[in-house]
């Protein structure tokens, strides 16, 4: 199998991989994946997205808010917010205690949630920051197909250890 084969399928089956993981499951040295990886894009087999400091890889056909949920939904903390609003709209501040995270934690996966569209930010009668996704049935279908890598949830938790720290 050739190494942009190997590439293909690798992103075939988890789309919105960023190029570190690419790497990292692939074990071939970043020069090598960066060659490859420009060679498929410039053949227009590829798409490619940088959000929020990582480049991600999908194959030719998802939309925007499909590549921008994937790439979000592969973080842990974004993750388990856009779960627990499938439950429906919620307080900001109960979310933050049902999922055991830092106020600041919450507002800052938040606001990249609402910056692609994915979540909403609103008010309740008694001025209450209320969170409620744009998109329910899209997302729930977008979360089934996430199986986030052991490294991509470590990181993830480490993220969250030092905001629970300094947010003391």
């Amino acid at each position: 199998m050739t190494t942009r084969t190997r590439i293909t399928n690798r992103i075939d089956a988890d789309p919105g991989i960023h190029f570190s993981a690419l790497v990292r499951e692939l074990d071939l040295a970043p020069g090598q994946v960066q060659y490859h990886v420009h060679r498929l894009l410039r053949a227009d087999t590829l798409v490619e997205e940088s959000l929020y400091g990582r480049t991600h890889y999908y194959p030719r056909g998802y939309d925007a808010f499909e590549r921008r949920a994937l790439a979000l939904a592969r973080r842990e903390t974004s993750r388990d917010i856009l779960i627990a609003l499938l439950d429906g709209d919620r307080r900001a501040s109960r979310l933050a205690d049902d999922l055991d995270l830092a106020r600041s934690t919450l507002s800052y996966h938040a606001s990249r949630l609402v910056d692609v569209g994915l979540v909403e930010k609103r008010k309740d009668s008694q001025q209450r920051v209320e969170l409620a996704l744009t998109d329910p049935e899209r997302t729930a279908r977008i979360l089934a197909d996430i199986e986030p890598s052991l490294p991509e949830r470590l990181v993830d938790r480490l993220e969250r250890l030092l905001d629970s720290v300094f947010d003391e």
